[in-house]
């Protein structure tokens, strides 16, 4: 099931993954965006992917 618009929750709870998986698998920086993208696309059922929220989930904390 496509999901056209993300929640600020949906946008947390691939982040969150984003995070576990950068930390399990010790991917480096150079990975991060298209691990980032295949998330989204995965969790939306989407291609297109909106690069603000795409530089949200992978910006540092």
């Amino acid at each position: 099931m496509a999901k056209p618009h993300l929640t600020a929750l949906d946008a947390d709870i691939i982040r969150s993954a984003f995070l576990k998986e950068v930390h399990e698998s010790k991917a480096p920086e150079s990975q991060w965006r298209e691990m980032a993208m295949q998330l989204i696309q995965s969790y939306t059922g989407q291609m297109e992917v909106d690069p603000d929220m795409l530089d949200w989930i992978i910006r540092r904390l």
